[in-house]
């Protein structure tokens, strides 16, 4: 039988994913800690990491960081 996460679980899947996210975005772009949280926060990215409809929570970090990285790279979301 398949459990459904919780709230809870799911938000700490986000929280993880959020730290990872930042981390890389130090580490690729070189932005202070807090450039790269007001970068992360203000993306399309994080908006639709948010939004549990889409799942992007259950994704690996990776794979949500090119999403972000074709965001900073073009101004756009694919």
């Amino acid at each position: 039988m398949k459990k459904k996460l919780t709230t809870e679980q799911i938000q700490l899947m986000k929280d993880d994913l959020c730290i990872e996210l930042t981390e890389a975005l130090v580490d690729d772009f070189h932005y202070s800690p807090q450039e790269a949280l007001d970068v992360l926060y203000t993306s399309d990215t994080f908006t639709r990491l948010q939004d549990d409809a889409t799942g992007l929570y259950y994704q690996s970090a990776g794979y949500v960081y090119s999403f972000l990285q074709n965001e900073i790279k073009t101004a756009k979301v694919v």
